[in-house]
């Protein structure tokens, strides 16, 4: 699958993975951030908690955007593939101004979601200039490789990761989540192995990347994004090396990226930005 064409005069919504674990309460500055980008008080968000097996997951984010200022908030709960064939669903789902993927099993999106108008009408909102955001396993859901499960540990070993078709907004990068609380450097550099194409995006608890129309990442939250680039990539032993045994590979890149950073992900450039202290 790929994006929806951006129509003629527009530009893409802003696409937002967040590393899971996101503050809800006390200082909620990615929620808060993705709401003003929806419309602020004039917001009307679909939450779909579909990842989720929590009966409560939709109605918790229902009340936390509404605290948020967030004009309209509806859950909007997809249980089977035939959910995603009904035009009421499809009709708001359309009428949204932000749509929010809660965290879970991202096997359930993409079993459930993928290849059904659901999943269309997603990409063409997002196309049409609405924000997309995903905590956990919603955010590994955004792009169109996905990965569904993988070993933890820091070295890249070969068939330790299993890869799925994601919703597709983008091919521009593999999005990993918890990525330093549940040690998954390993697991991303196999991911990128296996297609050295994309950018990886290791993110934290707590932190998300806002990638604006441009494809600029912007860095928010309290941890740090890892961004792996393999494009330059002089070796890889993928190809070769037996299933469970460490991959070699050569001419990675990897930045760490905190609040105040930011990495372009058409000219794969990092930049400090407001980290840059000025001289004296």
């Amino acid at each position: 699958m790929c994006a929806s064409k951006v129509p003629e005069g527009r530009e893409r919504g802003w696409i937002i993975p967040i590393g899971g674990a996101e503050e809800k309460e006390n200082s909620p500055q990615i929620l808060r951030r993705f709401v003003q980008l929806a419309g602020g008080n004039d917001a009307d968000i679909v939450v779909i908690p579909t990842a989720s097996q929590m009966r409560d997951t939709g109605a918790r984010y229902e009340r936390i955007f509404g605290e948020l200022g967030a004009g309209r908030v509806s859950a909007l709960d997809f249980d089977t593939r035939r959910d995603c064939d009904e035009t009421s669903r499809i009709s708001r789902l359309q009428q949204a101004t932000g749509v929010f993927f809660t965290g879970g099993n991202q096997l359930r999106l993409s079993t459930l979601l993928g290849g059904t108008p659901v999943a269309k009408a997603l990409r063409a909102l997002n196309a049409a200039g609405v924000p997309v955001a995903g905590t956990s396993a919603g955010a590994a859901f955004i792009s169109e490789h996905m990965i569904a499960f993988g070993d933890e540990g820091s070295t890249p070993i070969a068939g330790s990761v299993r890869l799925a078709a994601g919703l597709g907004l983008t091919n521009r990068f593999i999005i990993d989540q918890h990525f330093r609380q549940r040690d998954r450097l390993g697991r991303l550099l196999t991911a990128l192995a296996y297609n050295p194409f994309a950018v990886g995006i290791g993110l934290d608890e707590d932190t998300a990347a806002f990638i604006a129309p441009d494809n600029t990442v912007h860095v928010e939250g309290s941890g740090a994004i890892t961004v792996v680039d393999a494009a330059e990539v002089q070796f890889s032993s993928m190809d070769s090396v037996s299933e469970g045994r460490p991959v070699c590979l050569l001419g990675v890149k990897l930045h760490i990226l905190t609040q105040g950073a930011t990495f372009n992900l058409h000219t794969r450039q990092a930049d400090a930005g407001s980290l840059v202290r000025p001289k004296a």
